[in-house]
């Protein structure tokens, strides 16, 4: 005999808002300022290097869809390929080549996304697996930047200037400029110090507003910082990672330059100086290439920080998120490991927890 149980008497359930598309969403609106910022900056060229790197992510993820037998529409829909394809672009030079663009998504896409699995099964971040890659594979075209020329201004180049310098077509004289970590990393070496290199503090004015060299989307640490407040304001990520990875390397750099201030710049430089911001509120809180907890996000974006003004400081390169982002993405899984989230009813180690009512029974 079959019962039919009523709908009122059916078990609760709760249904979130919570969605992938809807997360992915927020994130691209909360990009959207600065990117849009970045077009009237860098003119023309950054527009065309910023569609053919998401085209070519949204194709790579539609062939690899085909290929593994899915059903293309779901993932496609879904929104991560093309905020894969945003967050490289934006991390890019604002006139490097179409195919920069285009090889970069490729491997954001197949090699660092869809060879794990797919969503939710890669252990690195795909764009930035796609930037180191891209460093060391094209170094001088991922460290060509030029001065910004606003869009429409005098000084910048037309549609057709611009199409040619998206083909890599030289042509077109630009003033080549180079970021203020590269700037700055170079008069260092060659002897001088930080008061003969930045004699005031114009340079916080200019990496705030986003008036100096640099990729597509991190110029502007204000309008970052705003889209960062956003996703915390709309729940899509937590404090912990970005406080972590901010004042780790704030305090590594407050304390170094204590030290020695003419050779060791201090917190606000490496703040507002190169993708600091960025990585700290967009890719450092990745869910899936980074801890459950929100201790191992604390140790994570910790770690991040550290990493980050280590490699700016005495490595080769003068930026080094990308870097510092794979290195703890790999420590991620023992992170996990080892710090979890209590589970109700028992302790961290997971060993039930013994109430005096419950023992009471026992006896």
């Amino acid at each position: 005999m079959q019962i039919e149980t009523p709908a009122a008497l059916a078990g609760p359930y709760a249904h979130a808002r919570t969605s992938i598309q809807r997360t992915m969403g927020l994130v691209m609106l909360a990009l959207l300022p600065a990117t849009l910022f970045g077009f009237w900056q860098f003119g023309w060229p950054a527009i065309f290097l910023f569609f053919a790197t998401l085209g070519t992510a949204v194709l790579a993820e539609a062939a690899c869809l085909r290929i593994a037998g899915k059903p293309q529409r779901p993932y496609l829909l879904d929104g991560s390929a093309l905020l894969a394809g945003w967050i490289l672009a934006v991390s890019l030079p604002p006139w490097a080549p179409w195919w920069i663009g285009a090889i970069g998504a490729l491997l954001a896409i197949v090699v660092a996304k869809q060879v794990f699995g797919g969503l939710g099964q890669n252990l690195f971040n795909p764009a930035m697996v796609a930037r180191v890659a891209l460093l060391i594979s094209f170094p001088l075209e991922m460290t060509n930047y030029v001065q910004p020329m606003p869009l429409f201004s005098a000084d910048a180049p037309g549609f057709l200037q611009s199409v040619g310098i998206s083909l890599g077509q030289p042509g077109f004289d630009a003033v080549s400029g180079a970021t203020l970590l590269s700037h700055v990393r170079t008069d260092l070496s060659q002897g001088l110090t930080l008061t003969e290199i930045l004699p005031d503090m114009g340079y916080l004015f200019s990496g705030a507003v986003g008036t100096i060299a640099g990729s597509m989307g991190e110029t502007s640490a204000l309008l970052i910082l705003l889209g960062g407040l956003f996703l915390l304001a709309k729940r899509v990520i937590t404090w912990h990672t970005p406080v972590a990875m901010i004042g780790s390397l704030a305090i590594l750099a407050t304390l170094m330059n204590l030290y020695d201030p003419e050779h060791y710049a201090g917190a606000l430089y490496h703040i507002v100086s190169g993708a600091t911001l960025l990585v700290a509120f967009f890719i450092a809180t990745d869910p899936v290439t980074s801890p459950v907890s929100k201790m191992g996000q604390i140790i994570f974006g910790a770690g991040c920080g550290v990493l980050v003004y280590v490699i700016r400081t005495w490595a080769g390169y003068p930026e080094g998120v990308a870097f510092a982002i794979l290195l703890m993405n790999a420590c991620t899984p023992m992170i996990d490991h080892y710090i979890r989230p209590r589970v109700y009813g028992r302790d961290r180690r997971g060993t039930p927890i013994e109430y005096a009512d419950n023992a009471e029974m026992r006896k």
